[in-house]
């Protein structure tokens, strides 16, 4: 089992960048596929971004893709989400995830990943 804990949420104005981190531990070595994760109140947990084990491959919701940046670090054991101008209807808690395969057409899915963090509160203020 992998556990991840979420790091970095908090108030940021529209325009402003803010980075999320999420911290692994446990058994590590089976992650492959991790993912970002959004869910606002009243609607359903949402695909934001996603990256391989090495790094080479990353997957972004269409929304994100020119704003948003994920990265890893396997030596930290840690995922980064650095958010540039983030957007008033982005505030959202953000989890992130982590799966044992790479599947393009599936990571988009919740119901991929095998671990999820706690997660953390985003608000983008106008």
């Amino acid at each position: 089992q992998v556990q991840l804990v979420e790091s970095g949420g908090g108030l940021v104005q529209a325009g402003g960048s803010l980075r999320l981190s999420c911290a692994a531990s446990g058994r590590t070595f089976n992650m492959n596929a991790m993912g970002w994760f959004r869910q606002a109140p009243g609607k359903e947990r949402e695909f934001v971004a996603a990256i391989n084990w090495s790094g080479g491959r990353v997957v972004y919701a269409e929304s994100e893709k020119r704003r948003f940046t994920i990265s890893r670090d396997n030596a930290k054991n840690t995922m980064y989400l650095r958010m540039n101008s983030p957007k008033p209807e982005e505030t959202a808690v953000y989890y992130c995830a982590a799966a044992t395969r790479w599947s393009p057409e599936l990571l988009v899915e919740v119901r991929f990943y095998n671990s999820w963090g706690q997660g953390t509160q985003v608000t983008v203020s106008s």
